[in-house]
């Protein structure tokens, strides 16, 4: 059978006010409305209900039970749990600078902070499992992030611009910053360089304040968008040094329907938007900056990647039915956009039913109108803000028409490789 989900929606202080509850047609919360987790994380799982079932039950619990069956033989013995978490993400104001860990670095530290104690809630633990946590967004609506660092010339010339305005103080601080981006090496330039701003020296701390008041009195210096972000970024993290980090990276700004993936090491922050976010099952986060939370600066060190990288767009394959798969380079998921026409006739828009790409199980999100998911067993109607997990044993699974309104859904899987 099929099982509807019933997700959580937490309420991190970034959140925004109500574009989550906006997309999927619900009463707002009155609280930030940060991440909707759709999956079997123990964090958050989502509650199963299926026809003629008792009480709600955990996914987690649920795929415990029938690891084979929901997940079928391959991905149950590879894994051992659903290798992916969705999420719906609105972010009203900046998320933390944030680094994910590689498979075998989150193994080694969680194992390694299991041995020193560290009770699993620790807020200053930095490993809550075992797992890395690759990720990809696709933007709903137009979403700004940090992603990766641009080229260390190109963050030198932006810390030299804003010296030359700055007093006597301040501007040797950006000449001194400006100098290690200017290193030969470039991955030598680029961790002395974040080194020295996560550091304890006191001058970079006092940088960011006369930054941002000559963003805002020289026009100049607003003319380059990642200068004119430093402002909204300090309106939300006064005087906090990754401000001044955000200038290593590159600003990425993506319109609705674009996707970008996240590797491990590469350091990134959501800026603001709504989108759809997928990562392998894992809430390993080593932060940087824009956070009251828990900064560990030489673990954050230790894992990054310091090497400068193009914006990691994702671009998606169209399939003979129309719709669009976005396969990013990890194994443990994939995302598929299916838009359905209203009825076979309609002539506003293109499409009729599609198959869901299944690779085991599936997680699937309707966003607009209305969707039929049949299979062999059933179908379930889903409407707008409806979600659906169906097991590998349900397969194949097709998305069809309403009779009643045109649909959009996501629909999220492993990828057939794993």
């Amino acid at each position: 059978m099929m099982y509807r989900l019933t997700n959580t929606i937490r309420d991190y202080a970034w959140g925004s006010s109500g574009a989550i509850s906006n997309l999927l047609g619900s009463t707002p919360s009155g609280k930030p409305e940060a991440e909707m987790w759709l999956g079997a994380h123990p964090g958050s799982p989502s509650l199963t209900t299926s026809t003629g079932a008792g009480a709600p039950q955990g996914l987690d619990e649920l795929i415990a039970a029938d690891p084979q069956g929901l997940l079928g033989a391959d991905i149950a013995q590879k894994y051992g749990q659903l290798p992916f978490l969705v999420k719906v993400l609105a972010a009203g104001k900046p998320l933390s600078i944030q680094v994910h860990p590689s498979a075998e670095q989150a193994a080694a530290g969680f194992a390694a902070e299991n041995a020193a104690g560290l009770p699993a809630d620790a807020p200053h633990r930095n490993y809550r499992d075992s797992s890395h946590k690759p990720e990809m967004i696709y933007a709903l609506t137009d979403f700004a992030a940090l992603s990766g660092f641009r080229s260390p010339a190109q963050s030198a010339a932006l810390f030299r611009d804003l010296g030359a305005v700055l007093d006597k103080q301040n501007a040797a601080t950006c000449e001194r910053i400006a100098a290690l981006l200017s290193h030969p090496h470039e991955g030598t330039a680029l961790s002395s360089t974040c080194e020295y701003l996560l550091g304890p020296a006191a001058e970079p701390g006092s940088l960011v304040a006369a930054a941002v008041a000559a963003v805002k009195t020289h026009p100049e210096l607003a003319e380059h968008i990642s200068l004119a972000e430093l402002p909204k970024i300090n309106e939300h993290y006064p005087n906090d040094i990754g401000v001044l980090v955000s200038l290593l990276l590159n600003l990425v700004v993506l319109a609705p329907g674009q996707a970008i993936y996240l590797d491990a090491g590469n350091v990134h922050a959501y800026l603001r938007g709504l989108g759809v976010e997928v990562m392998a099952n894992s809430d390993n986060v080593l932060r940087g900056g824009l956070t009251p939370k828990h900064i560990d600066v030489a673990e954050l060190l230790r894992i990054t990647r310091f090497e400068s990288l193009g914006v990691p767009l994702l671009e998606p394959v169209s399939t003979m039915f129309g719709q669009q798969i976005f396969t990013p380079p990890f194994a443990e998921f994939q995302l598929q956009h299916i838009e359905l026409a209203k009825n076979a006739d309609a002539g506003d828009m293109a499409g009729g039913d599609v198959p869901i790409a299944a690779h085991g199980p599936v997680i699937v999100l309707c966003v607009e109108g209305e969707i039929l998911v049949d299979t062999p067993r059933g179908d379930e109607l889903l409407r707008r803000g409806d979600s659906l997990f169906i097991g590998a044993n349900e397969a194949p699974a097709m998305a069809r028409r309403s009779a009643n309104a045109a649909g959009r859904a996501f629909a999220v899987t492993p990828q057939e490789s794993a």
